[in-house]
């Protein structure tokens, strides 16, 4: 029996609606902030690196929805194993029984990070770093855990204590207490863990928020200041892992460094089934999950799920028989030195930096009168807003989706598909550099939609 419900005829019918039911049911700001900068599209399909409107026009992805979609959407691979695990009806989720997948998942996994042992799974990045949290606290019998200036670990309650930035965290509080440091600020760090109660640093090798990279030396640094006082170094790769910066995680950038704990997620969901992962040695674990009566005392009712555990060994398959960490490398590198290039051009244009396919690019005061007055306005109304003048032309005109990299920013950041080539970054720099005329050239449409941003930030004062 295959009941009445038809997934295909319900989107028919209702899928018009959908942004009336967003403003219904859910989030009622998101569609009022889409509408507002026109971003407000009806996307039919996806594949790869791209996906077509209502009207069949072609986009490129230079989002990845956050970074999810690693291997771009609608994998086949990814694809016909999910559909694999469906078809073979498994008795998962069962609880008192150990299904073949995850250990398959860990294995495979494990085999990117040989001096890590063990491999908790959970469903999303935030839940990977509330697993981190909780074991360095247990496994080093310490409250505390620091964190860095601007971090992003999450939104739950853990993840959000140890969240750099003040926007997500007010009105949430009371939080748990940890502390912030700078980013690349050894003796910070080490004024901290004096303290005698640090049980873990936790850090992005590249900050997502900006697109900031530990100094050279601070993470090895860190490592040996934290092990010399008893703490734990985790590594938060939710974004960055994966092939993201041109290795397989971006910790390994800089030799010798080996955390006690890391988090990934986003790309090991290939798009589909969220998923979340951490990574630790094995005397955490065995510490954590001390007896036969603590086998359930750290748990996630879908974790380790066929569906997901499925997708993530199809993700691993992809990257290791298609070269894919390799490939974000290269055509990264190609995209930083094209972008490289445009900086002496333009005088709004300050700084490409990042590595692989985790790129910012960021926007600073020109030098010349005109443009300086311009970019003082707005400036005076919201720090941030001419960033959003580059990406809404990028969309609107161009067909290219990017973010602004964080609140007050002004700077954007690249995360596409880690699948994109040289036709794309050809169109992408193409129309960055349209972008870049437009904004330098005294009018037009960008500086009028920018007039549009002001009167819309000082009106929500």
């Amino acid at each position: 029996m295959t009941g009445g419900f038809d997934l295909r005829a319900l989107l028919s019918e209702r899928g018009a609606e959908r942004y009336e039911l967003h403003a219904k049911y859910l989030n009622h700001q998101l569609p009022r902030m889409l509408h507002t900068i026109g971003f407000d599209k009806v996307y039919e399909r996806a594949e790869g690196a791209h996906f077509w409107d209502a009207d069949g026009v072609d986009h490129l992805d230079m989002l990845a929805g956050f970074g999810v979609m690693g291997l771009g959407r609608h994998h086949p691979v990814v694809r016909k194993a999910l559909h694999d695990v469906l078809d073979a009806q498994l008795a998962d989720l069962t609880r008192f029984d150990c299904q073949p997948l995850p250990g398959l998942l860990a294995e495979r996994l494990l085999a990117h990070s040989p001096h890590l042992d063990r491999v908790f799974f959970g469903n999303s990045g935030t839940e990977a770093v509330e697993t981190a949290l909780k074991f360095a606290r247990y496994a080093t019998g310490r409250p505390r855990v620091l964190y860095c200036h601007h971090a992003f670990h999450g939104l739950t309650t853990g993840s959000l204590s140890v969240n750099g930035e003040q926007g997500f965290r007010e009105g949430f509080d009371p939080l748990l207490p940890d502390t912030a440091i700078p980013l690349g600020d050894l003796g910070a760090l080490e004024r901290e863990l004096r303290k005698g109660d640090v049980a873990a640093f936790v850090v992005e090798p590249i900050q997502g928020k900006g697109v900031h990279e530990a100094p050279p030396g601070f993470l090895r640094g860190a490592q040996e200041l934290l092990h010399r006082h008893g703490a734990l170094l985790i590594a938060d790769e939710v974004q960055t892992g994966l092939g993201r910066t041109g290795d397989f995680y971006a910790y390994q950038h800089e030799e010798g460094v080996e955390p006690d704990l890391v988090c990934v997620a986003k790309a090991l969901s290939g798009g589909y089934v969220p998923v979340g992962a951490t990574l630790g040695k094995d005397w955490i674990f065995k510490k954590v999950y001390s007896s036969m009566d603590r086998v359930l005392v750290h748990s996630a009712s879908f974790g380790s799920n066929a569906q997901a555990m499925a997708a993530g060994l199809a993700v691993l398959s992809v990257m290791e028989d298609e070269g894919t960490v390799a490939h974000a490398r290269r055509i990264g590198e190609l995209l930083s030195g094209r972008l490289k290039e445009l900086v002496p051009r333009y005088e709004l244009l300050h700084e490409i930096r990042g590595r692989g396919l985790m790129i910012g690019i960021e926007f600073g005061r020109p030098s010349s009168l005109g443009l300086r007055g311009r970019w003082t306005m707005l400036q005076a109304a919201r720090k941030g807003l001419f960033a959003q003048m580059v990406v809404v032309p990028l969309l609107q005109r161009h067909r290219i989706l990017t973010q602004v990299s964080g609140d007050h920013l002004e700077v954007i950041k690249l995360i596409p598909p880690l699948i994109i080539d040289e036709g794309d970054v050809d169109r992408f720099v193409t129309a960055f550099t349209a972008v870049m005329d437009d904004a330098h050239g005294g009018g037009g449409l960008m500086w009028d939609f920018g007039k549009t941003l002001v009167k819309q930030a000082v009106a929500q004062r």
